[in-house]
């Protein structure tokens, strides 16, 4: 199950899922968009939908869900939103979505969760690279940190790991931003250009599917130092 499944990175590894004859189930807070990217994706794709920032939705949006193996916390919404023009709607807005609809999400489907489960929180290297208006986004992805922390203990033998995709150059955020900004970031990442959204694809499923990886964060960013 891929929560924010419905573009991007997380539509992505549904399409890779499904690809390798595994049953997806996409979601999106539109419920009818999430059916037509499920019809898209193919027979091995179904949907829900739900509001992450209307945490007391998800229970009645995930009903029809069965058993799930793989849970993918992928959904996010952008906010630029400095501490000196703060938007205190927006703010919440985004600490509901990241921090308490992920963790509502688990606990709706934790009975329906098998044992050997695994859970992958998406966060953002914003965390260590701040950036101007990035003060929800590097809280709330800083707040990932410690949802796996405390689900790793709380939810054993289940798996949670976390994954912190840099700037992806191919996503549909940044391959629209002007050419001579991804320039500049590739200019500072060691490996001479930027992540892609497969390499990220590839890191989820690694944290997915390997079962020595528990309580792990990983940064897919091509190396590139803090600051």
């Amino acid at each position: 199950m891929i929560v924010g499944g419905t573009a991007g990175i997380g539509r992505r590894l549904a399409e890779t899922y499904a690809a390798r004859g595994r049953d997806v189930v996409v979601t999106g807070r539109d419920a009818e968009r999430a059916a037509a990217v499920a019809a898209e994706i193919g027979e091995r794709a179904t949907s829900a939908g739900f509001d992450l920032g209307d945490p007391e939705t998800i229970a009645d949006g995930l009903h029809d869900v069965g058993s799930v193996g793989h849970l993918v916390l992928a959904a996010l919404d952008r906010d630029e939103n400095s501490i000196r023009d703060y938007d205190v709607t927006r703010a919440i807005r985004l600490v509901t979505l990241k921090l308490v609809g992920y963790t509502e999400v688990v606990h709706t489907l934790l009975d329906r969760m098998t044992p050997e489960a695994a859970i992958l929180l998406f966060g953002g290297q914003a965390r260590n690279i701040p950036y101007p208006g990035s003060t929800t986004v590097t809280t709330v992805n800083g707040g990932v940190e410690g949802l796996v922390s405390t689900m790793v203990v709380e939810l054993a033998p289940r798996r949670v790991n976390a994954i912190h995709p840099g700037i992806v150059g191919d996503s549909p955020w940044w391959s629209a931003k002007p050419p001579e900004i991804l320039e500049g970031h590739t200019a500072r990442t060691p490996v001479g250009r930027l992540a892609t959204m497969d390499e990220v694809v590839d890191a989820s499923i690694f944290l997915l599917e390997n079962g020595a990886m528990n309580g792990v964060s990983i940064n897919v960013d091509g190396g590139r130092p803090f600051g």
